[in-house]
């Protein structure tokens, strides 16, 4: 995550963004057989070298595995139940918690902790982000994904076109 200046938003880097995408096409692919960056890049409009670089990172999570040899790609490290979209946006992005307050933090401490009220309304915020995203599952975004594709009749080969 990056802050902007005051006024603009909180956002996702395009790593957190681009790589929940791809994670849930792999997740929707990959369930006969490994899938490959070049396969997830064309149906999700984004760059090889790009994925290449986010599945290195979730492979280090444990979230994706890499096959080898003729036939290889990506399958899921783990059940789609088992992994939520924190784990995936951690992976990817590092700290999820858009307020840093030294108050918090038992290392750091804060002159101003003792007196200071507002730590609690920042701590309720990381709470509440972290909360969220820890309770969508990998499986509940494929279900979503595939209902919506059917909804439109955007399905190639019985599967999803994401």
């Amino acid at each position: 995550m990056h802050k902007k200046s005051e006024g603009d938003k909180l956002k996702l880097s395009t790593k957190g963004r681009y790589g929940l995408r791809a994670l849930i096409d792999l997740a929707q692919y990959s369930e006969e057989e490994p899938v490959s960056i070049t396969s997830i890049s064309n149906r999700q409009g984004i760059s090889e070298r790009y994925l290449e670089q986010l599945m290195a990172k979730l492979k280090k999570a444990e979230i994706v595995k890499s096959i080898r040899g003729a036939g290889g790609g990506y399958i899921l490290g783990k059940d789609m139940h088992e992994i939520s979209v924190g784990d995936v946006l951690r992976a990817l992005e590092g700290s999820l918690d858009p307020v840093e307050c030294s108050g918090l933090s038992a290392e750091e401490g804060c002159s101003a902790s003792e007196n200071c009220v507002t730590k609690y309304v920042w701590q309720k915020i990381n709470d509440s982000i972290n909360q969220t995203v820890d309770s969508i599952m990998l499986d509940q975004l494929v279900e979503e994904s595939k209902q919506k594709c059917c909804d439109a009749g955007m399905t190639q080969s019985g599967k999803c076109k994401n």
